[in-house]
């Protein structure tokens, strides 16, 4: 049984979500150089949270019914290779994974650079020179980018920021908390919070592209020559209509790792998400930037939705056209770390990366991915937003 105080506890740290160094490199690409995409922020897109495909309640078979991607199997018996499923950025907590969505991308370049970092905030990508932080040991991302762009012709860049500038940890944490402890529902108090720190977002969001666009003229890149494109974020939870656990006992908490009021679940999945995609559509849009909204994106694999399951047993073998595309809310040491909850799983990040190479052979603009209701990750479908 989950206690309260170790779930809350277990929710901040896994949402106060924790990218490698590229060399400071100054001169100009050459024309024969490598074809470059890059990906820039935070959690959502670094890969946190790759490690898992489908959620399972299981804490005894060591593989976790086949959802621990970082399982291997020893002559002597068996072991978690973390570097495998986040390669070189475990240490720091960037949770780099080895299916983020630049990675699962299926776009022909010489190389796909994942710069972002799990817990990043939009002065994490900002040029030291002009206000920039670095971040769990790496400089700013924008600096970093300055390095790549020196040697590669960079075709694509694809930021997702803002999340954590508006507190999406500590909102989340307190509607967790609402829950597990019997309190009122959150939504009234958070959209207070998320209202209070949008402009402010929103203006340092806005100075993370100027410093990627100066950081691109610079290497002698002008704005055609590459597509820059912001994206927002999926919905972890469905309605409360959609919920496959009830509102009523312990099941969204001890199985569904979900544990959100009715009212909670709707102000988040109908409100909070389309106005944080709203406002960076905006964003993008002033800014001359492509969007890409990943609102609805997991509609109908969010966790605990009806229309997805647990993978329960070692015969149920891990399928995104079945099972969740998010991961669950763990407590304790249970599986895993706990930054890695709710995020976007193996699942999850292929079916982003999905996303991202239809939106790379459209013209600029904004578009809106959604998925096909039944189907695995690979089946997504891009509109106009």
């Amino acid at each position: 049984m989950f206690t309260a105080r170790r779930l809350v506890v277990g929710a901040t740290l896994a949402l106060a979500s924790l990218a490698l160094p590229v060399p400071n490199l100054t001169a100009t690409a050459s024309a024969s150089a490598p074809t470059a995409i890059v990906s820039m922020g935070d959690s959502f897109i670094s890969g946190e949270g790759g490690r898992w495909q489908g959620n399972s309640t299981d804490g005894w078979d060591p593989d976790r019914d086949g959802t621990d991607r970082a399982y291997r199997s020893k002559w002597w018996g068996w072991s978690y290779d973390y570097d495998a499923v986040y390669p070189g950025s475990v240490g720091n907590g960037c949770h780099r994974s080895d299916v983020a969505e630049i990675k699962s991308a299926a776009i022909s370049v010489d190389e796909k650079i994942n710069l972002a970092c799990s817990g990043a905030v939009a002065e994490n990508i900002w040029r030291s020179s002009n206000g920039g932080t670095t971040f769990k040991g790496e400089a700013p991302q924008a600096d970093q980018l300055a390095g790549v762009a020196a040697q590669h012709d960079v075709q694509m860049i694809v930021v997702s920021i803002g999340g954590n500038d508006l507190g999406f940890a500590d909102v989340l944490t307190a509607c967790f908390t609402a829950y597990v402890s019997g309190g009122a529902a959150c939504n009234t108090a958070q959209q207070a919070v998320i209202d209070e720190k949008m402009p402010t977002m929103l203006a340092d969001a806005g100075k993370a592209i100027d410093e990627i666009r100066a950081v691109m003229s610079d290497a002698g890149q002008s704005p055609a020559s590459y597509q820059l494109v912001v994206q927002s974020y999926p919905s972890p939870l469905p309605r409360a209509s959609e919920m496959r656990y009830p509102e009523s006992g312990w099941s969204r908490v001890t199985t569904g790792g979900c544990p959100v009021w009715d009212a909670d679940a709707d102000w988040a999945r109908d409100s909070m998400v389309p106005a944080i995609d709203a406002a960076l559509q905006g964003l993008a849009e002033s800014k001359g930037a492509s969007f890409l909204s990943l609102r609805d994106a997991f509609e109908g694999r969010e966790i605990c939705s009806t229309s997805s399951r647990l993978v329960i047993d070692d015969g149920d073998t891990p399928d995104s056209s079945a099972h969740e595309w998010m991961r669950f809310l763990v407590s304790g040491a249970v599986q895993g770390d706990l930054q890695e909850s709710i995020h976007p799983n193996a699942f999850g990040q292929q079916a982003l990366g999905a996303c991202l190479t239809q939106l790379h052979a459209q013209a600029a603009g904004s578009w809106r991915c959604t998925n096909t209701a039944g189907s695995g990750s690979a089946s997504m479908a891009l509109a106009p937003a």
